[in-house]
């Protein structure tokens, strides 16, 4: 099946339908040239009524953080969007609910097969992290410990995996007590983005 086909199919899937508050809408774009592909956790309650994935505060911080335009962001031929979950959970009592986890077991697999030129992963948030990210030693558990610990091992990750906090306004207090990040991980988030992109 070709990457167009299975773009449509996925649009257009309703597997989790009953368990969606506000119903299917499927968020995600690709390419079978993208460089980049950025795996977060799901569309905010906006970006489901706009249909433009990362289309808010946090998508703004994001692309700021990679170093990258709105149209560089949003053109899939180098930039492919694809969240651990496709549709907008619904909302708990601390944020969003997680990703349903039937979406990456569905459509993950098959979508990454079909863009063979991926330079970088970009990991955002615990559950992109836990599905994707590597053992961080060989005598530890499968997954990090905390999403902190994902985040400090970006220079065994690169070049081509990099692990994020969630860019929302909600992890400011994160970002506040620990300065590294925006010091040591963003410099080298971007100059490993460009190097991605620019060919």
């Amino acid at each position: 099946m070709k990457l167009k086909q299975l773009l449509e199919d996925a649009r257009a899937c309703t597997t989790c339908a009953a368990d969606l508050p506000l119903g299917p809408r499927p968020l995600l774009q690709a390419s079978p040239s993208a460089r980049l592909v950025i795996i977060g956790q799901a569309p905010g309650q906006r970006a489901h009524a706009s249909g433009a994935p990362w289309d808010d505060a946090s998508g703004r911080r994001l692309r700021e953080w990679l170093g990258v335009t709105d149209k560089q962001f949003y053109d899939a031929k180098q930039v492919a969007l694809m969240p651990m979950g496709f549709c907008y959970p619904g909302t708990g009592k601390s944020g969003d609910l997680p990703p349903r986890p039937e979406c990456a077991a569905q459509w993950h697999g098959p979508l990454l097969e079909k863009m063979k030129h991926i330079e970088l992963t970009v990991l955002i948030g615990k559950y992109a992290i836990d599905h994707y990210a590597p053992r961080p030693r060989k005598d530890e558990a499968p997954k990090y410990k905390t999403l902190t610990d994902a985040v400090r091992d970006y220079d065994r990750l690169l070049p081509e995996q990099i692990a994020l906090p969630h860019p929302s306004p909600r992890n400011n207090r994160w970002l506040t007590k620990h300065p590294w990040f925006a010091d040591e991980v963003l410099p080298r988030l971007r100059e490993r983005v460009h190097r991605a992109m620019v060919h």
